[in-house]
């Protein structure tokens, strides 16, 4: 943060604006979001940090601290370039003009603790800053839900990934020792305390990403849709997998066994999502514990996208004293699996999975402790 705010005065002769944004794990409610599910993120205490001020003229100046790498452009040629981390910003910065807010030139410098490719949304968290950021220093007026769907737009656009509202809603909305419960049909939200008092969440990173993830999640997507499809002529009622029963899904599917299983999965993850919270309110933490490697094993068994690295970290995981829960977090494929220890083992958990995954997989597994915190916010310049 002090290396940022030096290097934008230093590059542009002023003090700047200062906000930083935070990545986000999913503690449960995976690939609920877009069968208008449940899903239950949480900010972390890893954050992207843009500083920003206005120019006197319409140009766009982005600096990179981190790539030491700089962009310029002008308010009337904003379009993707071949940098990637400059859509984020460009891209918020199209829907605030494109929904005609007052916008003029600046300057703009970003530094970045979030890992990237771990899986903890660190570009929701870059275009949730920099949509934060734009809305104070020109002063629009854009409230919170409205700038985390500038920043999805930004994703959808800019950088041609078509993601839920999930990271961007967590990013802005996170709020320290809780999670959110997010309705992903009616955008209505609420606090869910965390406690973890005697426990830790630690992400371990099996540093693959397989080329299935992409074309396995659109496959899904349309199972899903099918099988909606299929219970709706029975149960008119019925619009997406969040109307849906259990015992619904095992009438109208018994005769289609592969939507049988995704379809299954989804309801089933929606149901512990509210289970959980329950648990949460109550400080069941090992009861959550619980449903999160059932919720592994659903991704596993019935929804198909885990993978066999994924899979050898959880059941390593939960073989160790000390391991209330573990499971694959995102979309699948690869990435991180989260884990809820006692604190009093992490050091001695993530020395033995560390060790086991090395020896299986030839590699060392990056491993990220983190804690819960607040969303979006101006970061006082530091003395």
């Amino acid at each position: 943060m002090q290396s940022l705010v030096r290097l934008f005065s230093q590059a542009f002769h002023t003090e700047p604006l200062l906000v930083r944004s935070p990545g986000r794990i999913n503690l449960l409610g995976e690939h609920t979001d877009y069968n208008e599910g449940f899903v239950l993120p949480a900010a972390i205490d890893k954050f992207a940090y843009v500083a920003v001020q206005k120019r006197a003229d319409n140009r766009v100046v982005l600096l990179a601290a981190d790539l030491n790498e700089q962009v310029e452009t002008t308010l009337d040629a904003v379009k993707p370039v071949k940098q990637s981390w400059c859509n984020y910003i460009l891209g918020v910065t199209q829907q605030f003009l494109l929904n005609k807010y007052p916008l003029g030139g600046y300057n703009l410098a970003v530094s970045s603790n979030i890992p990237v490719g771990a899986g903890l949304s660190s570009s929701a968290a870059l275009a949730c800053a920099t949509a934060y950021a734009l809305n104070e220093l020109f002063e629009c007026g854009v409230d919170k839900l409205t700038l985390a769907k500038f920043a999805q737009a930004a994703e959808h656009t800019f950088a041609g990934v078509q993601c839920g509202i999930m990271d961007q809603f967590a990013s802005l909305f996170g709020r320290k020792n809780h999670v959110i419960l997010l309705d992903c049909r009616s955008m209505e939200y609420e606090y869910v305390p965390l406690h973890l008092k005697a426990h830790e969440l630690v992400l371990v990173d099996s540093g693959v990403k397989h080329a299935l993830a992409s074309s396995a999640y659109n496959q899904r997507r349309k199972e899903c849709e099918e099988g909606v499809r299929i219970i709706s002529r029975h149960y008119a009622s019925v619009k997406s997998l969040r109307d849906v029963a259990p015992e619904q899904v095992d009438e109208c599917l018994s005769g289609h066994s592969l939507l049988h299983k995704r379809c299954k999965y989804v309801v089933e993850e929606n149901q512990r999502v509210t289970g959980a919270c329950h648990d949460l309110v109550h400080d069941h933490i090992d009861a959550f514990g619980k449903k999160m490697v059932q919720t592994h094993r659903g991704l596993q068994v019935l929804y198909e996208v885990s993978c066999s690295e994924l899979d050898f970290l959880v059941d390593k995981a939960i073989s160790l004293p000390g391991v209330s829960g573990a499971r694959m977090m995102g979309g699948g494929f690869g990435g991180c699996t989260l884990n809820l220890l006692f604190s009093e083992y992490v050091d001695q958990v993530i020395g033995m999975v560390a060790s086991a995954y090395s020896e299986k997989y030839g590699r060392v597994p990056a491993v990220y402790r983190v804690k819960t915190a607040d969303g979006t916010t101006i970061v006082p310049l530091p003395a």
